[in-house]
């Protein structure tokens, strides 16, 4: 089962500006089904012997990761907070900003769990490479004939 994303029906008058003008707007989306505003753009890659994970989050270090596997999810998740960040007097207008995110995926059987998971940061992207077992790899696919 997964889940599908959906869009509240609202009425017509918080369709248009007047939700963007009093910021209403975000205030009628509930957690549940809630835009992936702070969660990063993610590339997931399936090689030959194993899946590679992108997340593209520039502006944190790898400090700010935690990264984790529990029951077969993979849970990776960024905290920075404004504090973290010098502050400088300098500014003419700031508008850089730093958010957490969270996100969690389903680790597929061809996933050998007792393999560690690689995970790299570098130029504002982090890559999480998972690999394969190669008995599960042979198992996955089947031929069926058709009559």
């Amino acid at each position: 089962m997964s889940l599908v994303k959906s869009k509240k029906l609202r009425s017509n008058w918080m369709n248009g500006g007047l939700a963007r003008k009093f910021g209403l707007d975000d205030f009628f989306n509930d957690d549940f089904f809630a835009e992936e505003k702070n969660l990063p753009a993610v590339n997931v890659k399936e090689h030959e012997d194993d899946f590679e994970i992108e997340f593209a989050v520039p502006g944190f270090s790898k400090d700010d990761f935690e990264v984790s596997i529990e029951n077969d999810l993979l849970y990776v998740s960024a905290q920075k907070s404004m504090e973290d960040v010098e502050d400088d007097d300098d500014y003419t207008r700031k508008e850089f900003s730093y958010s957490s995110f969270y996100k969690t995926f389903q680790i597929p059987k061809s996933v050998d769990p007792s393999k560690e998971v690689k995970a790299k940061y570098e130029n504002g992207i982090l890559r999480l490479q998972l690999f394969k077992d190669e008995k599960a790899m042979k198992n996955l696919r089947k031929r069926i004939d058709i009559s």
